[in-house]
């Protein structure tokens, strides 16, 4: 594992082996408590104290039978409790319905949205409709709440140190019985004056309805309790929307409405899952939907509406305000089409090179009139980017990401980059050739004294799946130069996860 200023060139030859990679899908077979975790290299930082949690499929095979998608695996949570350097590791799956009834058993009871099908063929699975949720993209805490969250439906409430199961979530009547609620909040540091996490739920069709809601995240003045809901708007838009992500700023949500079609016969006939039923629309341009917030400068107004670039957008980076141009500034992660499965592929055995690669775009947009310019950031293959939480809405300097080993081209993801938006510079820490990263997390030192309060001072906390030893490890590195502070074994095996969060404390 090394870390470097400068990518790998153009055409450096893939650096990985297919079965290490392909290795890391498998079932999580054992739960654990407050397993002491012992560093491997290095030591554990002293000041780094909190958890992190993460989210992901974690149950991938049935009775023989394996999904067909790694997205439509059961949620399993990991969460790492840092304390005075030592670690603990304590993991769950989410007690769902679905996950319940399936246990019990001991096959596919539901068909999943990505394209597992119930044993049985198209007739066992056709106009059934039901959707299972799977609680699997990502975990925060929300008050005294962790909140396990698919985007398709309520979050499952969770004792954050336990892990146990508490309820499906419907926070106090805010939700009704299978609303859509967003497995990616983003929170708000206080830019009206306390800190908030802002979510949406779309409810998708030829008109698509989104709701944008806010959530206080501390206890407040006059009442109001973390988790409490302070602000609540809905606002149609025309077209179907396939919306996974948003981007926030002090005074707007923001959307990316990706250019694509739903033709739902093959989902209800029993052939295709849900989300294999999308499709692009060629040669057809999405759109940024900038939505006011409640409190910000633009309240009460209506949406603006712009054209976008062509492409297809998963994850945003981050956006912000600029000042000087009255530009809204949103960075997002470009592919050139939707990338998909089809029915007859084995995701065990996907051609990386028939697939597109996530590139990071910079997009200018005008409200005022409509004009957008965009530039490239990076187009080395990313995903999962974030900038330090305190930054969230505001112009960042620093960003770090998850990429592939080479430059250019399109491969599992090995190093994590930190990029510099201002000057391009970059420092990338990789695990290649038998390391593959997912998505990281930037944890910034909580000690207000001035030696800490740079940008980039703190950790990057990223779970690596180890093909030499067919098992998960979570590295410690220094957020500021890259160098690897701690790797730390875990007496587990876990497959590829999607999101997680840092929650500072004990």
């Amino acid at each position: 594992m090394t870390t470097t200023t400068s990518p790998q060139p153009t055409g450096h030859q893939a650096a990985y082996a297919r079965h290490d990679w392909s290795s890391a899908f498998r079932n999580v077979g054992v739960e654990l408590t407050d397993v002491p975790l012992v560093a491997a290299r290095g030591s554990i930082p002293a000041d780094l104290a909190g958890t992190l949690y993460r989210n992901g499929p974690g149950r991938l095979e049935r009775g023989g039978r394996w999904v067909h998608h790694p997205f439509d695996g059961d949620g399993m949570i990991a969460a790492f409790r840092f304390d005075a350097g030592q670690a603990y590791l304590t993991n769950r799956f989410v007690r769902t319905e679905g996950w319940l009834a399936e246990e019990d058993a001991g096959k596919f009871v539901y068909r999943g949205v990505f394209g597992t099908q119930k044993p049985g063929g198209p007739l066992a699975n056709a106009f059934d409709l039901r959707l299972k949720n799977i609680a699997n993209t990502h975990v925060v805490q929300l008050g005294d709440q962790l909140l396990a969250l698919w985007e398709a439906a309520e979050p499952h409430a969770l004792d954050p140190r336990s892990l146990e199961t508490r309820e499906l979530l419907r926070l106090s009547g805010v939700l009704k019985p299978g609303e859509a609620f967003s497995a990616h909040p983003h929170f708000d540091p206080g830019h009206h004056g306390e800190p908030r996490m802002v979510t949406f739920g779309v409810k998708a069709g030829p008109t698509s309805t989104i709701r944008l809601m806010e959530f206080a995240t501390e206890d407040q003045p006059g009442g109001v309790r973390a988790g409490d809901l302070v602000a609540d708007s809905r606002h149609g838009f025309k077209g179907f929307a396939f919306l996974h992500d948003f981007a926030i700023t002090p005074s707007w949500a923001v959307f990316l409405q990706n250019a694509v079609a739903f033709n739902p016969l093959p989902f209800v006939l029993g052939q295709k899952g849900a989300a294999q039923c999308l499709a692009s629309k060629p040669g057809e341009a999405g759109q940024f939907w900038l939505v006011p917030r409640q409190g910000g400068h633009h309240a009460g107004a209506s949406p603006v509406l712009v054209p976008a670039p062509e492409g297809f957008v998963f994850h945003h980076l981050n956006a912000f305000e600029d000042a000087a141009t009255g530009e809204v500034v949103v960075d997002s992660i470009y592919y050139d089409d939707f990338p998909s499965i089809g029915p007859e592929v084995d995701f065990r055995e996907i051609d990386f090179g028939a697939i597109p690669e996530g590139q990071l775009r910079r997009c200018r947009i005008d409200p005022r009139t409509g004009a957008v310019q965009s530039e490239w950031l990076e187009q080395r293959c990313c995903e999962f980017a974030m900038v330090n939480p305190a930054r969230q809405g505001l112009e960042a300097r620093f960003a770090w990401m998850a990429v592939a080993e080479r430059e250019r081209g399109n491969d599992p993801l090995q190093a994590i980059e930190k990029l510099d938006l201002h000057t391009g510079e970059r420092l990338v820490w990789s695990a290649a050739p038998r390391g593959f990263v997912t998505e990281p997390v930037m944890v910034p030192r909580s000690a207000p004294a001035e030696e800490h309060s740079a940008e980039d001072s703190g950790w990057v906390l990223v779970p690596v799946w180890n093909g030499a030893r067919c098992a998960t490890d979570l590295v410690i590195l220094n957020a500021a130069d890259m160098s690897e502070q701690a790797v730390l074994e875990l007496p587990l095996a876990i497959p590829y996860g999607l999101h997680g969060s840092w929650a500072p404390g004990g």
